[in-house]
């Protein structure tokens, strides 16, 4: 019988690192869900004196140093807080994940929304570590695909609404402090109706309330952020989320002002005129691997038993559809099924089609030659 992978009940931080297979991973979480140009040098600078200089952009839009030690964890944390990347005050990561929907200008609802909760951060329930909110209160919602347990959106009307994970429909509100008592509120119904042991918002089986109808719709969803030119500036792709510090600098031009981050393994270099000639970013949304989902894999992910990434690199282009090669049958890089998903046990390789990392294989313990040659023919047979 296959082991199965541990499920961490928390989420990594920077004042509580979790350890991986390349040493403490620690997790920055981008106020307001940006960095201004000199915050990501210091990133960059900290990924390379105090880690193994990689840096990672998460699904919920925060970006993680790896490989540091338990020796250089204090000074990273010195050089983190004295550069503002990191609160001083350990109690601020016990907060809910704020994600704000990408490309927010000053003064429009999202980022106002987001200043106005974390105002009230201590009048939100104490709840499970993996819990978080979505802010996506433009025209039309882009979050709808990124893990978030609370949202507050657009609605069809074009007013905003609350809405809860697991429910199509949310409660309309007059207005953005409105929006945010409902959304402590609905914190607390969470919690008191046995949030503790649902986890998730997504798992939880409690009815809603009468003060929360779930009776407005949605506005209709926006189109994630493409590659190339934007309003804002220019939009660049990292491959399977990841960057070397040194790339990431070298991007990051003196007319950048600031750079956005979104969940889906891209960043707004915001007043930048011109895409960055650096190797090591995807700068063209016909890029294959931007349909293609790779966790860390071996030898950073301790519960990896194959390296992932650059076999993701190999398939790149081979297959008409989504790819999701997992070191393990969490599949932590991807949620919904793949056209074609290699999983990782014992060192070798499980084929799974039309399915996600813990569903049924059609071939096992595949060697990574054996999986490049079934997917070719997979691939032409097609």
């Amino acid at each position: 019988m296959t082991p199965s992978p541990r499920i961490k009940g928390w989420c990594p931080g920077a004042w509580q690192p979790m350890a991986t297979g390349d040493g403490l991973l620690v997790r920055v979480r981008p106020p307001l869900g940006q960095l201004s140009c000199q915050q990501v040098v210091a990133l960059c600078n900290a990924a390379e004196t105090f880690g193994n200089g990689l840096i990672e952009l998460t699904s919920r839009a925060n970006l993680q140093l790896r490989g540091v030690s338990d020796a250089s964890w204090p000074p990273l944390m010195a050089f983190l807080v004295e550069h503002q990347l990191v609160s001083d005050d350990p109690e601020a990561e016990r907060q809910p994940q704020l994600m704000l929907a990408p490309a927010w200008q000053k003064g429009d609802d999202t980022p106002t929304i987001a200043r106005l909760l974390q105002a009230r951060g201590s009048d939100l329930a104490a709840m499970p570590g993996k819990v978080g909110i979505a802010i996506d209160a433009g025209k039309a919602p882009v979050l709808g695909d990124s893990a978030a347990d609370f949202r507050i959106e657009r609605s069809m009307e074009g007013g905003l609404l609350v809405r809860a994970d697991g429910h199509a429909l949310g409660t309309a509100v007059s207005d953005a402090e409105a929006a945010v008592g409902q959304l402590i509120r609905l914190t607390h119904w969470f919690v008191d109706t046995g949030g503790w042991a649902s986890g998730r918002m997504r798992r939880h089986t409690a009815l809603l309330p009468d003060w929360a109808p779930a009776d407005t719709a949605p506005a209709f969803p926006g189109e994630k952020l493409a590659l190339g030119e934007n309003r804002e500036g220019m939009v660049v792709g990292l491959p399977f989320g990841r960057v070397a510090a040194n790339t990431l600098r070298n991007a990051v031009s003196p007319t950048v002002s600031s750079v956005q981050v979104t969940p889906w393994r891209r960043l707004l270099l915001k007043d930048c005129d011109t895409l960055p000639a650096v190797d090591g970013l995807i700068r063209h949304n016909s890029d294959p691997r931007l349909a293609m989902d790779a966790c860390p894999g071996a030898p950073y992910c301790e519960q990896a038993s194959v390296a992932t990434q650059p076999l993701a690199e190999k398939l790149s282009g081979w297959v008409e559809g989504a790819v999701h090669i997992s070191g393990c049958a969490k599949g932590c890089a991807r949620r919904t099924p793949a056209d074609v998903c290699l999983v990782g046990q014992a060192g070798r390789f499980n084929l799974i089609v039309n399915g996600g990392a813990d569903s049924t294989p059609v071939k096992t313990g595949l060697t990574e030659c054996e999986a490049l040659d079934v997917i070719k023919k997979l691939s032409e047979s097609s």
